[in-house]
């Protein structure tokens, strides 16, 4: 199986060369691992103390960013590299000021695996989550680096746990210590033999925690809200919005102002969203030299703020639950302390699950149930405080799994 696998990583390399052609984001993976070795060998030295972190994509930055902060705290000297697996983790944080070196992981070749190992030469190397590479994860175990999994998760349905994924078992050796999420990681790792297993959390809740102790303050929003009950929709899609869109046209209160951040905020589609709303509503862009008091709904074309913005919300709606992906980061919201209504589509995330059985999260499937639902935050500030208590409290019980890392990797 093993001979298998670095044949199917040849194919599979060859075949996303030619894809790129035709995709934009299969282009940014090609593209931007052309230039993995370059900025290795350009910032890191032999001489150099090395950590890595790897994570597939943003999602598992922000889970891994409370412990690499941690430790660059600690070890001011030391040089980080930060990898990702995904351009739509990259693309984002290829700036990231905390990181010395910021690139593509290598596709998984035995060349690749033994050629940036023998670049970063790490001490201390972090797996975020999941990513799961033979080769790399034999290289290291050839070489004894100390390597660790933080914030895992592991299904029944993984090669690992299925009668022909030995193979696959054996790159799990290559792990120093596992830090899972959930007492069923844990099991289904001691089933196959693994005991060096922490339930530890998920290191994202001390993350979105630590954000309300950040300066949140955003002037312009502060001017729009202007002291009136304010509803923040963030990571909307098209199906989102037609809810949105209904109530706010149909339905609210002139006292009641929407924040609509959209998922997508390519100019047509921004300009189709404004276009449909028949209150007095403005875009990020076009806010300079207006009095932004006097609109009823503010569009959000631009990125990297919705977490701040989150904190003027008196409810939240995050979207996605409408799509096959899913609904997007519910903890964000849930850290401020608000109620948070979400689309159907959220099974997949335990989060999710666990806010809507605290009553901290409530789903809509139509237009009539979140309009009878806003209007009942609208009205009813009990309603709001005693969900949004519920969602910060969730929060707050959980975190914790950043110091238990740490205090491991003390010893």
């Amino acid at each position: 199986m093993y001979f298998i696998y670095n044949i199917l990583v040849l194919i599979a390399g060859f075949s996303l060369k030619i894809i790129a052609l035709f995709n934009k984001k299969i282009n940014l993976f090609i593209e931007g691992r052309k230039q993995t070795f370059q900025k290795l060998t350009s910032i890191i030295s032999k001489n150099d103390n090395v950590i890595w972190f790897h994570c597939a994509s943003l999602g598992e930055f922000e889970q891994g960013r409370p412990i690499l902060e941690k430790l660059k705290e600690q070890y001011p000297t030391y040089k980080f590299v930060l990898t990702f697996f995904s351009p739509s983790g990259y693309e984002v944080r290829k700036n990231y000021e905390l990181a010395d070196v910021i690139c593509y992981l290598p596709i998984d070749t035995k060349q690749n695996a033994k050629r940036f190992l023998d670049i970063v030469n790490p001490e201390l190397v972090v797996f975020v989550k999941y990513e799961f590479w033979p080769n790399l994860l034999k290289e290291l175990k050839v070489r004894d680096i100390k390597t660790i999994l933080i914030s895992g998760i592991f299904r029944k349905n993984q090669v690992f746990f299925k009668w022909y994924g030995a193979w696959m078992r054996k790159s799990l050796i290559a792990f120093e210590h596992f830090f899972v999420q959930d007492k069923n990681s844990e099991l289904l790792l001691n089933n196959i033999n693994f005991l060096n297993v922490t339930v530890s959390g998920d290191t994202r809740f001390d993350r979105v925690y630590e954000i309300t102790k950040q300066d949140n303050q955003l002037s312009f929003i502060e001017k729009f809200k202007d002291g009136k009950y304010t509803l923040v929709a963030g990571s909307t899609w098209k199906e989102d919005e037609q809810l949105l869109i209904d109530y706010i046209n149909n339905k609210a209160s002139e006292n009641e102002k929407f924040i609509i951040a959209p998922h997508n905020i390519n100019y047509e589609d921004i300009q189709k969203l404004k276009n449909s709303i028949t209150k007095e509503t403005v875009l990020f862009s076009e806010k300079e030299n207006l009095n932004l008091s006097t609109y009823q709904v503010f569009i959000i074309d631009t990125v990297g703020i919705l977490t701040k913005i989150y904190s003027y919300a008196n409810v939240a709606y995050v979207g996605g639950g409408y799509t096959k992906s899913g609904v997007h980061n519910v903890l964000e919201p849930a850290t401020f302390g608000i109620p948070i209504i979400i689309g159907p589509n959220y099974y997949k995330f335990n989060e999710a699950i666990d806010l809507v059985n605290e009553e901290a999260c409530f789903v809509v499937n139509d237009s009539k149930k979140l309009s009878v639902l806003l209007s009942k935050f609208f009205q009813g500030n009990k309603n709001r405080e005693k969900a949004g208590n519920n969602a910060l409290k969730y929060v707050i019980d959980k975190t914790g799994a950043t110091t238990k890392i740490l205090y491991y990797l003390k010893k």
